[in-house]
This record gives C-alpha cells, structure tokens and sequence, in this order.
C-alpha cells in the first residue's frame, strides 16, 4: 500500500512539473485498429467468404462451365438480386433453344453470386434426368434418397437443368412438386432452365407446380443459334 501510495505520488509529481513547463500530457490515440489483412477488418472477413463460396462453387460445377460468366444484364441483375437478399429476390427460369447458353449463363449467375461474399452459400446443380435418377424407388437406400431429397430441397441455392427432357409421370410430378414448394413457401432461390417457354409449363409439370413457378421466377429467353454447332 506505501509503494502504491509512493509511485502514485511520483508521477502526480511528475505531471506538475511537465505541465509547469507546458509540456502536454494528454494521451495520444492508439490505433489497433486490425488491417485489412488482419481478422477483425470486414474486407478480410469478405475474402474469407469468396473463397469459402468459390470453393464449394467449384465442387459443384462440371468443368466445361468453371468459367461462365453471366454476361446477359437481366441474368446479372437477378444474381445481384440474390446477393443482397435472397430472401427476397425470388428464382429464375430461363428458357430458349437448344444450344443457345442458358446452362452457361445459370452456371454464371452462381459464381455472381459466389464471388459477392454471401454471409451462406451453398448449391446443388443437376440436370431432371439425374435427379430422377437419383431419387427413383429401388435404385438406392430409401434412407439415403431422402438425405439427397432434403438436400436438394434444403441447399441455399439450387440449379434445376434440363425442365421437360423427361417422360412426366405422377411419381415425377410429385418429387418435383416436393422440391418447388419447399423452396417456395421458403424463400429460396432456384434456377430452372428449359427449352420450353413459360406457357409450356402446365403441360411440363402440372397446374399446381406451374402456379409457383410463375409467380416465384423472372424468366429470361435466351435466344441465339446453337452454340455447339457453331463452336465445330
């Protein structure tokens, strides 16, 4: 208590003689603020996201369309849509002929979205045919179909190739219609492409799942020739 009381009276001491001779003894700020290299900066925190979201973007895209680029202005409106709030920016359709890029522009606005830094990103991309595949009774565990259907129905986003490629049946309308309601009555994100226009649909996948679609998409014609074709 004698040395607390002695030093205390040392430096009140010394702060009369500084400010005796007009020196100041204020305290001068300390900026330990982090960098943005650092943890704590949001702009750190920002690539760690990118990266996280590329990585998982990367899993999930087959090599032919690693670089896609959403290159349409309204597809990348949609993608920004979905970035800022997903919530809200509802699903995309987009539909044209044969060849014409819809694949590559879906593949395009999911790595928009990826390269934004989204706070949760998560995606699945499959064609119908192999999502039928996957799910059909009696080509794998029952256990195991559904962890794939929870998964398809749960991911943050999901890429739905290849609408009206397959034979319609009631099985196939109702393991669709699981999948469109679910994301619908939640709020996420989906991206349909098909080489059917919109009014197609009801013959597509029934009245009730058109219904939703219709209201829950922006649908975009992609138009154009062939891009296979002219790629020979």
């Amino acid at each position: 208590m004698a040395t607390a009381l002695a030093n205390e009276s040392f430096l009140s001491r010394l702060a009369r003689i500084a400010r005796q001779r007009g020196l100041d003894t204020t305290p001068g700020p300390i900026n330990d603020a982090p960098s943005p290299n650092e943890p704590g900066h949001p702009a750190y925190h920002h690539r760690q996201r990118v990266n996280a979201a590329l990585a998982k973007l990367e899993r999930a895209v087959p090599p032919r369309y690693a670089t896609a680029t959403a290159d349409m202005p309204e597809v990348a409106w949609w993608a920004n849509e979905v970035s800022m709030n997903p919530a809200t920016a509802g699903s995309l359709m987009l539909w044209g002929t044969t060849g014409s890029g819809k694949t590559h522009q879906a593949y395009g606005a999911l790595r928009m979205i990826a390269e934004s830094g989204p706070a949760r990103f998560g995606v699945v991309a499959v064609s119908f045919p192999d999502l039928y595949a996957a799910l059909r009774p009696g080509t794998s565990d029952p256990m195991e179909r559904e962890r794939t259907m929870r998964r398809v129905m749960q991911t943050p986003h999901l890429l739905l190739d290849d609408l009206g490629t397959t034979k319609d049946s009631a099985w196939t309308e109702e393991t669709t219609y699981r999948i469109i309601n679910h994301r619908y009555n939640r709020c996420l994100p989906v991206i349909l492409t098909s080489n059917e226009p919109p009014s197609a649909l009801p013959d597509l996948v029934g009245d009730r799942i058109a219904s939703r679609l219709i209201e829950m998409t922006t649908r975009v014609e992609i138009s154009g020739a062939d891009r296979r074709k002219v790629s020979r």
